[in-house]
């Protein structure tokens, strides 16, 4: 520590404060100031953020930042089609958008010129750029705008048949070498140009049929040239937006946009978008799911954000260093291929042993500090934007509405410095880490910010189980915990890396109890409660009287939680 830290300004259009705290992390938490809810009359600016407060942990918000749906409900009126339609054969179930009008819950908007189409006779011509319909992005005359990715992306399409012929290398090594042994220069360069074109006519093609279009209600995405997709992504069952920029689209100036979407198994992606056209889609998505009239969504811009802190490289590079995995995978590679070249004298044992070896230390120390290099978290009304990433940049969201469990992990040697490593759980979403390393006090106050009205329990209110538990797990029963406050359920396991999970009594769908013969002998128990994001959290080693009480008590807690908690929003 060498002095305060001054809050560096907010990625896109925000702004910092100063603040006084660690000199490692720089801005620190304070309230947000701006509200948008999906109520709000439509406006044509954001208004300016309130000014950082000057304290290290600020007090949580009362009211959480939440997304689109409740998080813990099976099923919402107006919610019940799904949340992304797909083309289907005639006679199916499904929408088809080639034969019938639009058939969303959202009505068409009041200038709608007629049934949203996109096959033959919608006036959408050979290059697919209109055709009319019930959407709000118009040009002139009512029609709805649909648009092309960059013209670059043929380029990242075009190496699907190269992709092809290295798969199959692969798969058949021998075979492969036998075949380019016998080619002599002639059939390598008229391979070559045979290739080369056909690799290029599918990029274009590829690019030259994908579309895609904002409508009143929903993202459309239309690609195939044979095999014709449209998926079709609701505005309101959208809960994150991520801008991705791998090295090679950097230097391109283009960007690539992941949408996470309620009750959908992966990411649906553009790739790849203009930059800047990247960011000003993903803002109007995110007014138009916050409620902004579609007419003004375009004008709203990015939601400001306010800087909490930044980890600075430094500090990331020392923490994977005192992370036993990286000096327990360095101490595999020395000392396995040694022992196999002592046992067997082959070269090619020892690097086919050694190189794996090699290879898992580097991802997991170098590969962790390139990919969360220049950690960034700021607080917006959508959420808590994260950017990091050295050589690919990542510009993440995490709506907090939607995270169900919140994970505290301290590893061995990073105990003495107090710093933590916090993970989430979000339904539905891919975003996993919070902060990769960061002071405990700034941890918690970030996580009050993720969980709003819950506070990180103190480890001497986190009760052991009984001694008789060290005939389970000998030692390492010392690393269990457990504690229940008013608004999270609280586990703790791990003795050399320790982790703390924080589970709202709001997230929580089923508590189960397991007791297997020997525990059963012991009087022990486990408590399993399940969350919306399909993980589990367990007390495990507990008294079976302690276990039976914790199962009826957090099944109530659960159920009021439930009907106590505000709706899950996009801006609250």
């Amino acid at each position: 520590m060498t002095g305060p830290g001054t809050g560096r300004g907010a990625p896109e259009g925000g702004t910092a404060g100063r603040a006084d705290g660690p000199a490692e992390y720089r801005g620190e938490p304070g309230p947000t100031a701006l509200d948008r809810t999906r109520n709000d009359p439509p406006r044509k600016r954001r208004l300016d953020p309130a000014e950082p407060s000057d304290h290290t942990a600020a007090p949580a918000p009362e009211t959480p930042n939440t997304a689109g749906t409740p998080a813990n409900s099976a099923s919402e009126p107006g919610l019940a089609d799904p949340d992304r339609h797909e083309d289907s054969p005639p006679g199916t179930a499904s929408h088809d958008d080639t034969a019938k009008p639009s058939d969303h819950a959202a009505a068409p908007a009041p200038e709608a010129t007629g049934p949203d189409r996109d096959g033959p006779g919608t006036g959408t011509g050979t290059d697919g750029t209109l055709a009319k319909g019930d959407a709000a992005s118009r040009g002139q005359g009512g029609e709805v705008v649909e648009r092309r990715l960059h013209p670059v992306t043929p380029l990242r399409r075009a190496w699907a048949p190269v992709a092809v012929l290295v798969g199959w290398a692969v798969h058949d090594p021998d075979q492969a070498q036998r075949q380019l042994t016998r080619l002599t220069t002639t059939h390598l360069l008229i391979g070559l140009a045979v290739l080369i074109p056909a690799a290029a006519l599918y990029g274009f093609l590829t690019w030259w049929f994908t579309h895609y279009a904002v409508t009143d209600t929903e993202l459309r995405i239309r690609t195939g040239l044979l095999f014709r997709r449209t998926a079709h992504i609701r505005l309101e069952r959208i809960q994150a937006i991520d801008v991705t920029q791998p090295l090679l689209a950097r230097v391109a100036g283009v960007a690539k946009l992941k949408l996470d979407v309620i009750g959908t198994g992966k990411k649906d992606e553009l790739a790849f978008l203009g930059a800047d056209e990247a960011r000003a889609l993903r803002a109007e998505l995110l007014a138009r799911a916050a409620g902004f009239a579609p007419e003004t969504a375009h004008e709203v811009g990015e939601a400001p954000a306010r800087q909490l802190l930044r980890v600075p490289p430094g500090v990331l590079a020392v923490s994977l260093l005192l992370t036993g995995a990286t000096w327990g995978t360095l101490l595999a590679a020395a000392v396995v291929p040694t022992l196999l070249w002592l046992a067997t004298h082959n070269l090619w044992t020892v690097l086919a042993t050694a190189l794996p070896l090699v290879g898992a230390a580097g991802a997991s120390s170098a590969g962790r500090f390139v990919g969360e290099y220049d950690w960034t978290v700021a607080e917006s009304p959508d959420g808590l934007r994260i950017d990091h990433g050295l050589l690919d940049r990542a510009h993440e969201t995490v709506p907090p509405g939607r995270v169900q469990t919140v994970r505290l992990v301290e590893p061995l040697l990073w105990r003495r410095r107090r710093w933590v490593r916090v993970e989430l759980d979000v339904a539905g979403s891919s975003n996993s880490v919070l902060l990769p390393v960061a002071p405990r006090e700034i941890a918690e106050s970030v996580v009050a910010r993720v969980l709003p009205g819950v506070s990180v329990p103190p480890g001497p209110e986190l009760t052991r189980p009984p001694r008789r538990a060290a005939r389970c797990r000998p030692l390492w029963w010392r690393g269990h915990g457990l504690a229940v406050t008013d608004a999270v359920f609280a586990a703790r396991y791990g003795l050399l890396r320790r982790s703390l999970a924080l589970v709202p009594h709001a997230k929580v769908q089923s508590v189960r109890l397991t007791q297997g013969p020997w525990r059963r002998a012991l009087r022990l128990a486990d408590v399993h409660v399940d969350t919306g994001a399909n993980k589990t959290v367990t007390a495990r080693l507990r008294d079976a009287d302690e276990a039976a009480e914790l199962l009826r008590s957090q099944a109530e807690r659960s159920r009021t939680g439930r009907r106590d908690a505000p709706p899950d929003r996009w801006m609250a």
